[in-house]
Formats: C-alpha cells, sequence, structure tokens
C-alpha cells in the first residue's frame, strides 16, 4: 500500500495538465489510465478567442489565453520540443450579414487584441465577402505534449497503464483502490464519465468527430481556415482538417461519409481542388456538456470524489486556466466559479 495526496483517472489533456499543476505545487498523486487511443490525442488543438457565428469571445478570454500561453511554453523549455504553434486563422465569411457582424466586432475596441481586419482576397481561398484574420490563434501538438509528459510520469513512478474497475474502489472519507491509498481521486476520464456511476447524473452529450491527416501538391493557404469546418497547415505540404460532428453515433469507427464531407468541404473554399492523398483518419469523442462549461467539484455526498471534466473542443485554450483554477481550491479552499461547479445541477 502506498499513499497519495490526489489519485488521477485519466491521462488525457485535462488529467495530464492537473497532474503536472498539482505536482509544481509539490503534491503527491497518482494517475491510472488505460493508455488507449482518446480525443485528447486526436484532437486538433485549436486555440481560438473568437469563435461562433456572431464572432464572441468569452469575458474571460484574457485570462485563459495568458495562462495557456505561460503553461505551454513552460512545459516546452522542461521538455524542449516546441508544442504551441502560434498562427493567424483567417475565417471565411459567408453572407453581407456575416460580414456586418464582422465590420461591427472590428469597431468594437475590446476585439482588437484578437480582430486584425479583413482580407478581400486571397490566392488560394473563395472569399467573395472577404475573409475576416484573427490574431492570437494556433494550435497545440496534443500528440506530442501527451507522449512527453506520460514519459515524465513514468519516469517518476507516479503513472499505471491500466483501466479503473469502479467495482473496486472502496470510498470511506479517503479512498482506496488496490495498493493504492489518497485522500481525494479526481475522474478526468473524457466522455467515459458519463458511465462513471458517482457522476453520470451529469448532462454530458458526447459528439463524435473525425479529422483527416492528408498531403497535397497544391499550393494551400498557410494560415489556419475556419470556414465551418477547419483545415491547419501543418508542414509545406501537408495539412489536416476536420471536424465532423455526430451526435448519434458514439463509436471509434472511421466512416467513408465523414471522410468525403470534410475532403469536399475542403474543396469548396479553395480556389483550387488540391491534389490530396489521405494519410491518416482519425476518430475521437469529445467530452462536451449540455451547458458547453465543464464540470468541476467534488461529489456532493462523497467529499473524497472529485470530477474534472467537459471542456469539449475547447480544452487546449480553457484547462489551463481551470488547473490552475481547482488546484487553488483543492488546496487553498478557494471557491469554485459557479459557471464550472457542479454544484450548478443539484
Amino acid at each position: 500500500m502506498f499513499a497519495v495526496s490526489f489519485l488521477i483517472v485519466g491521462q488525457g489533456l485535462a488529467g495530464s495538465l492537473l497532474a503536472w499543476e498539482l505536482l509544481q505545487r509539490q503534491q503527491t498523486i497518482a494517475i491510472i489510465d488505460p493508455d488507449e487511443e482518446n480525443a485528447s490525442k486526436v484532437a486538433a488543438g485549436l486555440i481560438n478567442p473568437v469563435t461562433g457565428m456572431r464572432f464572441v469571445a468569452d469575458p474571460r478570454i484574457a485570462d485563459y489565453l495568458s495562462v495557456a500561453r505561460h503553461l505551454y511554453q513552460s512545459l516546452e523549455r522542461h521538455f524542449k520540443q516546441r508544442f504551441l504553434i502560434e498562427r493567424p486563422m483567417l475565417r471565411i465569411l459567408k453572407t453581407v450579414e456575416h460580414r456586418q457582424l464582422a465590420e461591427k466586432r472590428l469597431q468594437d475596441t475590446a476585439y482588437a487584441s484578437y480582430l486584425d481586419g479583413i482580407l478581400e482576397a486571397s490566392e488560394c481561398v473563395e472569399s467573395p465577402y472577404g475573409l475576416l484574420r484573427q490574431k492570437q490563434t494556433g494550435y497545440i501538438k496534443t500528440r506530442d505534449l501527451l507522449q512527453a509528459l506520460q514519459q515524465y510520469f513514468m519516469q517518476r513512478g507516479v503513472l499505471q497503464k491500466r483501466r479503473l474497475d469502479y467495482a473496486q474502489l472502496e470510498v470511506n472519507g479517503h479512498v482506496r483502490y488496490q495498493e493504492i491509498s489518497a485522500k481525494k481521486i479526481i475522474f478526468c476520464e473524457g466522455y467515459a464519465g458519463q458511465h462513471n456511476p458517482w457522476f453520470s447524473c451529469l448532462p454530458f452529450t458526447p459528439v463524435k468527430g473525425e479529422i483527416l491527416t492528408a498531403t497535397s501538391t497544391t499550393q494551400l493557404p498557410q494560415e489556419i481556415l475556419n470556414y465551418h469546418q477547419w483545415m491547419i497547415p501543418t508542414a509545406s505540404d501537408q495539412f489536416r482538417t476536420g471536424s465532423s460532428f455526430d451526435r448519434d453515433n458514439i463509436n471509434l469507427a472511421a466512416t467513408e461519409d465523414a471522410r468525403q464531407m470534410l475532403l469536399a468541404a475542403l474543396n469548396k473554399v479553395l480556389k483550387i481542388s488540391p491534389q490530396t492523398e489521405v494519410i491518416n483518419q482519425q476518430v475521437g469523442i469529445r467530452a462536451a456538456t449540455q451547458d458547453r462549461q465543464p464540470f468541476i467539484g467534488t461529489h456532493p455526498a462523497h467529499s473524497s470524489l472529485s470530477i474534472f471534466n467537459g471542456f469539449g473542443s475547447k480544452g487546449s485554450l480553457f484547462i489551463p486556466y481551470y488547473c490552475r483554477h481547482f488546484a487553488d481550491h483543492l488546496l487553498n479552499a478557494r471557491p469554485l466559479l459557479e459557471m464550472c461547479n457542479i454544484t450548478r445541477f443539484s
């Protein structure tokens, strides 16, 4: 038997970054993860402060960006790898009304840090209503980051590659799982959290998404393209594009329909259809939530059970901030924000 302060279940982006945060605060941890493909490994890792058809920025966006940039850059220094790729984004304006909304946002000084004007034309992109150029955008190389963190956790002896059996978890003031004793267990299980016997009552709305990695012999834009789907150039002749959106078929099977839809959507926005070869098609299931806010907090009847989950498609941007916020709550009794606290469903 060995004792730790926190037992973390899941080594996706949420579990990994929370584990890193707690270790930086000199806490003892253990991590259990089945080491399977998960949504974090597949994800595009997009960083985009202004989203939606109405170009809205979250009121806390400056804090989200600042904390995320600081964390990813510190991880880059530690591992001597590049994880945060900062790159402008071009949002294709689809109608006159859409352009008018973009022009309105450009006049708002609160958006000056995130929007950089409208391009009237592009050599590569069909844009009859122009392209909104966005700043402070980019993506995280999530698979590389998770692999680096996995090796780090293994070397420290805190990660065990196995699946947690709920039936073997003893909850009695503290928690015990086989040879591990912990003051608190934190479930970071992604969409699998909907099957957790203590937190399955939370309104998860998982979404299946498929992403293609492909090569092209045709010139592609060097910016990230946003056109309902997205395209990220990852090398001079390689890109990723996604994502499909399926709430009805929550499984990990890649489909030809999604493949054809993604390629057709990209072809529609490019002036010259790229000569592409798909080299990988990946499937992930995002742990989306009913109100699009994360699930963070402690079980109402068991103070040793907590959850840190539900970050959906914005995890790469939001998780660093909420890691710090949740650690402050766990270690310093700082109240959780109402918007993320699971007590909102009480």
